[in-house]
């Protein structure tokens, strides 16, 4: 139906677009050679030749040529053409009005069709990509896991206690990991359909970032964690389960990829906009900062770091290249903002900013 709809739009345009050029030739015709009006009908419908179907486009040429005719070529107001001459340029004028709208659609036609094979080879390269990641990502903890169960199976050998309690932390690792591939990929695809829709609720972000450390704490084990929380942080409306994907994806992500003894920081604040001239708070931010002293992003490759299996071209780690991608979507679908710069001692420096409804914990207590 909005198909059809805009097909009849594009009759209407054409029939309308040739009788506004006539209409404004017919103001000068006494002025100016009908050629020039009949040059001025012929761009008219190459233009219309770029963006519309065939058929609106050649009734257009039509009515153009009917048109130069009818009220062009005199005598005027008649079709009848009084000498050859005329009647052998608005011949040539119509069979170059229509060859130059099949043409013209063609090539656009073949323009479309050259983009939708580039942006089917894009998706297939994307994907390629994706399931070459997902080969090593997957693999790696399904076999940690299938191997551990084996040996824990097998009555012929004599296992220690201390080193069945190591298979079985090696089976819960590599369970956590896959469970973090699995809902990456679940999470794109969310993102992607549109289907996520914000829960907003009173948060304390405090609690959302101590949380996500204790559950990285083996991956941060090798890592200096610093959390500095503002005093009296108050509560913010955002969606837990989004923002505690958001800091696990990007404690993980810089777990990952910094050097053992690298100092993650994270810094959480409250900021409040204030038009001065009326001494009225105008925009209340929760600010959350994740910053290490790494080795950073290369400056040419930033820009590219939120874009979906993006991986940074010397990363030595492996990764789906979704955990950032995923990030930025859950910040801008809670109205968000993320930054991502490299500090200037070295590191990488994520900054999000949320505007948001804040309630004072004091004030919670109290209550």
């Amino acid at each position: 139906m909005l198909e059809s709809k805009s097909i009849r739009d594009q009759y209407l345009i054409s029939i309308l677009s040739v009788a506004t050029v006539s209409l404004l030739g017919l103001a000068v015709r006494d002025f100016i050679d009908y050629k020039i009006i009949g040059y001025l009908l012929l761009v008219l419908v190459s233009f219309l030749a770029i963006f519309f179907e065939i058929k609106p486009v050649l009734l257009g040429a039509i009515l153009s040529a009917l048109t130069l005719d009818f009220l062009f070529i005199k005598p005027y107001y008649t079709l009848h053409i009084d000498n050859a001459q005329d009647a052998l340029l608005l011949l040539l004028f119509f069979i170059i009005t229509l060859i130059n709208a099949v043409l013209t659609y063609k090539i656009k036609r073949m323009q479309k069709v050259i983009h939708m094979k580039e942006a089917k080879a894009n998706t297939m390269k994307l994907y390629n990509t994706l399931l070459d990641s997902l080969s090593h990502e997957l693999r790696t903890p399904i076999a940690a896991i299938v191997g551990s169960i084996d040996t824990l199976q097998q009555k012929n050998v004599n296992l220690s206690n201390d080193s069945k309690e190591n298979l079985l932390n090696e089976i819960e690792k590599a369970s956590f990991k896959l469970n973090y591939q699995v809902e990456n990929l679940l999470n794109m695809s969310r993102l992607e359909s549109g289907y996520i829709q914000p829960k907003l609720d009173w948060c304390d972000v405090k609690e959302i970032i101590y949380n996500v450390s204790n559950r990285l704490a083996e991956e941060l084990k090798q890592h200096k964690l610093v959390i500095s929380i503002e005093d009296n942080l108050p509560l913010f409306k955002l969606d837990y389960g989004l923002m505690d994907q958001i800091i696990y994806n990007l404690i993980y992500n810089a777990s990952q990829y910094t050097p053992k003894g690298a100092k993650i920081q994270i810094n959480v604040r409250h900021e409040v906009d204030t038009d001065y001239d009326s001494h009225i708070d105008v925009i209340k931010k929760c600010v959350i900062t994740i910053k290490d002293d790494g080795y950073g992003f290369p400056e040419d490759e930033i820009d590219k770091a939120f874009d979906k299996f993006y991986r940074m071209q010397n990363s030595k780690t492996g990764g789906t290249g979704l955990g950032l991608s995923i990030v930025k979507g859950f910040v801008e679908v809670q109205n968000g903002t993320i930054k991502l710069s490299n500090d200037e001692e070295g590191g990488a420096v994520f900054e999000m900013i949320f505007p948001v409804d804040c309630l004072m914990i004091n004030t919670v207590e109290n209550e």
